[in-house]
């Protein structure tokens, strides 16, 4: 009997998750709680770095709070919010007003459309999860990254949704129905693989509170973070086993809520000499220098 490859099991839909967060772009706002948390924390870690960047790369930057943010606290900065779904980017120019505009351009992590050292700063909150090729978004990101640059970004660890998944299996449902996160032994091999120097990476567990499962679930879909692996189960579950899977959930209910635990993981990183040329699949004149991005226009 041959076992299916777990790589492709728990390979990301690129599509799917462009059509997730596009989906999700009116909704986010309103449930990105968890986002907001994190991004707060991570900025703080910019206090201890004590960096004065002249670009800054906001990359998955949703509706661009974190890029409004990072306006706010480097003003004469340009900042450049990128994101792979147009409906987030399209909900960030509420963000940008005269006084702390930021730039805007849609990309995808694995083809960053930017020259080579564009960027004295990447930060990124809560994106890299959606990224299974760490060679290829870390290859990238020390291209675009100055030597000695800051490279600063959280993502969520393998424990994340930890009580989901094993409900799931204990409903005796196998398949997939919970994203692959990287633990942070492969996110530091990978940084070093790509010439990234001092990463720095601490772990932080977040326990939520649900009403039900259904609550946490509705949320998942709010925010665009539902299932987006290519052997994620398809169609609809089946009532039986979703039945199933309540009532295993319901066993860890404590002072009346589900819990949900959130592993996330904060990393920092430091430029190193550049490798490679970038995506062979683009040519140099499609690169954006910092200096052309605003003759660009925005998107």
């Amino acid at each position: 009997m041959n076992l299916p490859d777990p790589r492709q099991i728990f390979a990301l839909d690129r599509r799917a998750v462009a059509r997730a967060f596009d989906k999700a772009s009116a909704s986010y706002d309103g449930a990105a709680e968890l986002q907001e948390r994190v991004r707060d924390e991570l900025l703080s870690r910019l206090d201890e770095l004590e960096v004065k960047p002249q670009s800054v790369l906001d990359l998955g930057a949703g509706t661009a709070h974190g890029s409004r943010a990072l306006k706010r606290r480097f003003p004469k900065s340009l900042v450049v919010a990128t994101d792979i779904a147009p409906g987030m980017l399209e909900r960030a120019k509420l963000q940008s007003r005269w006084l702390r505009r930021f730039e805007r351009v849609r990309a995808d992590a694995y083809a960053l459309p930017f020259c080579d050292g564009a960027f004295d700063l990447v930060f990124s909150n809560l994106m890299l999860q959606w990224c299974d090729d760490l060679d290829a978004v870390f290859g990238e990101l020390a291209r675009v990254l100055k030597p000695g640059g800051l490279l600063l970004f959280s993502t969520f660890g393998p424990g994340t949704l930890a009580e989901l998944r094993g409900s799931w299996e204990r409903a005796g449902d196998a398949r997939n129905h919970v994203n692959h996160f990287f633990d942070p032994h492969a996110l530091g091999s990978a940084l070093m693989q790509a010439g990234l120097a001092e990463p720095v990476l601490d772990v932080d567990r977040i326990v939520a509170g649900y009403s039900s499962v259904i609550a946490l679930m509705r949320e998942l879909k709010a925010i665009g973070a539902h299932n987006v692996t290519q052997g994620r189960a398809r169609g609809l579950t089946g009532r039986t086993r979703l039945d199933a899977m309540t009532r295993a959930y319901e066993e860890l209910r404590r002072d009346g809520k589900l819990p949900a635990t959130w592993e996330v993981i904060h990393v920092s990183a430091w430029g190193g000499e550049r490798r490679g040329a970038g995506n062979p699949g683009m040519s140099r004149e499609t690169f954006i220098s910092p200096s052309a991005i605003r003759r660009r226009g925005q998107p």
